[in-house]
């Protein structure tokens, strides 16, 4: 006890007392549990994605019931008209091409922890870039002109991917933004062709090129429209799981995503890799918009992709960047996309797919989201673990060179 100013007894605040004795004002909080997020962990647990799609079906199944239907027989269908009949197949594997292609280069970008949201930009670029062949180069040598469109897709695709890799470099605009921006540039560039310069004066008016001679069009298997572009597409997979898991670049790119920091300190140049990785990314969803337009449609016309460059962001992110969990990702999709087309016959529109599409990235997020939080005991001073959730590193607006 001591004497106040004005000869008053006062108490002596102990440091450990809860009525504000503690540093700050903090009043000392009794042991109990929080729930806090674990930044150690990047990655959910390898059966999230089977949950994933398991509960967007179920969600699904309930907005169907509303409309009148069955979801078992809906469901029925779409697996039916997808995988049920040599056709149906045979379109899925046509709509799984490009999926793969730009899965492919979507989960390239993605391993060093670049957010490619572009692949549809990069998609159509490839697709004006193997047409621009057509147009201006009409008289080249049959077995000169695939191998030229090729070139020019990959070529086109790889400067659109290239452009968010620049300004992330060199500028620090972030590439969630530049990339997706990219996509309505490439979308209204396309438009400005279809329905300017290169409109076809003899196609009534229709918003397209004039269709490729048959030396331009990518050869198909079987009599179906499965066309070259898969074994471009299986080639591709093969390639990235070699290179990621067998190569000093590979492995250079693996610690890059895990930790820029690290990388920097092992002398890994990260702005180059960036370069280089947007390259190879948009190149092959060049490849991609090559492929679509020498082998389906024979044209470059307005709508050429249903949002394939969109719809691989999900691929990607459900195969968890695997080869082989790509490949069976595209199909899924590619299955999906068709089946939506057989649900017409019984009262649904096309968009059904989009919708299932929707909710298995919503539950996908939400899954990888739920399984990085952890329920953590405080200390007997109220203090949290903290090594159960170190803070993350630090990536933002630092430079990249």
């Amino acid at each position: 006890m001591n004497k106040g100013v004005f000869g008053m007894r006062q108490a002596r605040t102990s440091p450990s007392s809860p009525s504000g004795g503690e540093p700050g004002g903090a009043a000392r909080r009794r042991p109990g549990f929080r729930m806090v997020m674990d930044a150690a962990q990047t990655s959910g647990p390898w059966w999230l994605p089977i949950l994933s799609v398991t509960a967007a079906m179920i969600f699904c199944a309930f907005l169907i019931a509303l409309n009148g239907l069955n979801p078992l027989v809906v469901y029925a269908d779409m697996v039916q008209g997808a995988f049920g009949s040599g056709y149906g197949l045979g379109e899925t594997v046509v709509k799984a091409i490009p999926l793969l292609l730009c899965g492919i280069g979507v989960a390239l970008a993605y391993r060093i922890a670049f957010w490619n949201i572009g692949a549809e930009g990069q998609f159509l670029a490839g697709a004006m870039g193997a047409t621009a062949v057509t147009m201006y180069l009409p008289h080249l040598p049959g077995p000169v002109d695939i191998p030229a469109m090729f070139v020019a897709g990959a070529l086109a695709g790889a400067v659109w991917g290239l452009l968010p890799g620049v300004l992330r470099v060199y500028f620090q605009v972030n590439e969630l933004i530049s990339s997706l921006m990219l996509n309505y540039v490439a979308a209204l560039l396309l438009d400005y062709f279809v329905f300017g310069p290169w409109k076809d004066p003899m196609g009534y008016n229709f918003p397209g090129t004039p269709m490729f001679q048959p030396w331009q069009q990518l050869m198909t298997f079987g009599g179906s429209r499965v066309h070259l572009g898969l074994g471009f597409a299986l080639a591709a997979v093969a390639l990235y799981g070699f290179v990621l898991n067998y190569t000093r670049w590979g492995y250079e790119l693996r610690v890059l995503g895990a930790s820029p920091a690290v990388a920097r300190y092992a002398g890994i140049s990260i702005g180059r890799k960036i370069l280089t990785v947007m390259l190879l990314s948009g190149a092959l969803a060049g490849v991609a918009g090559m492929s679509e337009v020498s082998g389906v449609a024979h044209r470059l016309m307005y709508g050429v992709s249903p949002g394939y460059g969109y719809t691989a962001i999900i691929v990607a992110w459900i195969a968890k960047l695997h080869p082989v969990g790509l490949i069976l990702a595209s199909v899924l999709f590619g299955g999906v996309i068709v089946g939506g087309y057989s649900v017409q016959t019984i009262g649904l529109p096309a968009s059904m797919s989009l919708m299932l599409q929707g909710a298995i990235l919503l539950f996908l997020i939400g899954g990888e989201t739920l399984s990085r939080v952890r329920i953590v005991r405080n200390g007997p001073n109220g203090e949290e673990n903290a090594a159960v959730h170190p803070a993350p590193e630090k990536r933002g607006g630092e430079a990249w060179m």
